[in-house]
């Protein structure tokens, strides 16, 4: 086996903060210090320098550049070994597997520079609704989700009953009123025009958790729960079930990385497109 040397008298007595002082001031890599070797191949002082979080004590210290050193010495004499004993058959095959993930790097490399370059990341409401419009069916819900107000408050608030009446209330001078005491409430929504999922629902109102799903999943103008810290009023506006189309507010995100995703491989084709017909312009590539 492969002659393993482990140097660590001088570290027991330097800090982390010690050890990249030590590297910082010594300016000739040439004469940095060797912490460990196997064979041929050497550990610098600097490849431990971050392995010990700012803090640490000298005795964890040690330990954790011990077991680095161990791991790395594992590492190289498991290599070493692999390239002593390996065919050439299997060599040449290793070599090609580098080959081909090096010549990706670069190609893959290349390809996000023109992306990000060219690619148009504007995206209009109108193509993102007709984006949904064409695909509907591709946009079916795996969860439930509700439209749905609600505010809640400690046991503590004095003004239960106006919070109760105006949340009742349709009229737009009594929402309005109620938006004046939000400051009051622990937690709120009360414009019922967004979706949440019945899950989030779960989160926010956990009373709820109690109840069964399909009395939940209906709708409903007053719904009163409360828990030992406070009280919830929930109005339940709106519902969809599971396998029904997901609205378009509830998937705009989406959408937009979905188109932006089609245009970005729309514009590899048409950058390769390019490259190959420049190439046979200019006589770079040639079929016979």
């Amino acid at each position: 086996m492969k002659k393993v040397i482990f140097t660590f008298c001088f570290l027991a007595f330097l800090s982390c903060d010690k050890i990249k002082e030590f590297i910082s001031t010594d300016t000739d890599s040439d004469n940095e210090p060797v912490v460990a070797s196997v064979g041929e191949v050497n550990l610098y002082l600097s490849d431990v320098a971050n392995v010990v979080p700012r803090g640490t004590s000298k005795n964890d210290s040690l330990v954790l550049i011990k077991s680095y050193i161990n791991t790395w010495a594992k590492e190289q004499l498991l290599l070493k070994k692999a390239e002593e004993n390996i065919s050439d058959v299997n060599n040449k095959q290793i070599n090609e597997l580098v080959k081909n993930y090096k010549e990706s790097l670069y190609i893959n490399g290349y390809k996000e520079t023109l992306i990000n370059q060219q690619l148009d990341t504007i995206i209009s409401e109108q193509s993102i609704q007709k984006y949904y419009t064409n695909n509907k069916d591709n946009f079916r819900l795996n969860e439930e989700l509700l439209q749905l107000k609600y505010i809640y408050f400690g046991k503590d608030f004095l003004d239960k009953k106006e919070a109760i009446k105006k949340f009742q209330s349709t009229t737009v001078e009594d929402l309005e009123d109620l938006e004046n005491l939000t400051i009051n409430f622990k937690d709120y929504m009360l414009r019922d025009s967004s979706w949440v999922s019945y899950d989030d629902v779960l989160l926010k109102i956990p009373p709820f958790r109690y109840e069964s799903k399909e009395k939940l999943l209906k709708k409903s103008k007053f719904i009163q729960k409360e828990d030992s810290l406070g009280v919830y009023l929930v109005a339940v506006n709106n519902v969809l079930k599971r396998n029904e189309i997901a609205p378009l507010s509830y998937i705009r995100s989406n959408i937009k990385q979905l188109i932006l995703h089609k245009r970005k491989i729309e514009l590899v084709r048409e950058i390769e497109k390019t490259l190959i017909n420049d190439a046979i312009k200019n006589n770079e590539f040639k079929e016979y």
